[in-house]
């Protein structure tokens, strides 16, 4: 499904919905507090190369060169959740308008889950023991 067409002097350029959904999705997954290891949309963030799980919980509604993006994150334990959805917002919203010309003028963000985050293992320098010897 082509999303914008645009005819230049050399030929057309064609950017689809799904390219849409890619740039939400990477978007999104840059700002702190979004879990990128949960189901749904962020799902295809694990996965960062396979482009159908990009498009997970995310829907891009076009009209002429204006889009209107839904999309469904699942946000850390402990951010404010107002706060993560309102970069979300944002983020979106700027990358989509900066890399395809298109006029965002909505970005709807549905929270549907609070995960708390795994420990990351730290992984500690062996520490060296000298044993000292025992004098009679």
């Amino acid at each position: 499904m082509t999303a914008k067409q645009e005819t230049l002097k050399n030929g057309q350029v064609k950017i689809s919905v799904e390219v849409i959904s890619i740039i939400a999705s990477i978007a999104a997954a840059e700002i702190d507090g979004v879990n990128a290891a949960a189901s749904g949309f962020v799902e295809g963030i694990s996965s960062l190369f396979t482009k159908k799980n990009y498009t997970k919980g995310i829907k891009v509604e076009m009209k002429e060169n204006d889009a209107s993006i839904d999309l469904s994150i699942t946000v850390d334990y402990g951010y404010k959740i107002q706060d993560v959805a309102t970069k979300v917002q944002q983020k979106v919203k700027t990358e989509v308008e900066n890399m395809t010309g298109l006029n965002v003028t909505n970005v709807s963000v549905n929270v549907q889950n609070v995960v708390i985050p795994k420990e990351e293992s730290v992984i500690e320098a062996p520490v060296e023991v000298k044993e000292e010897k025992k004098t009679k």
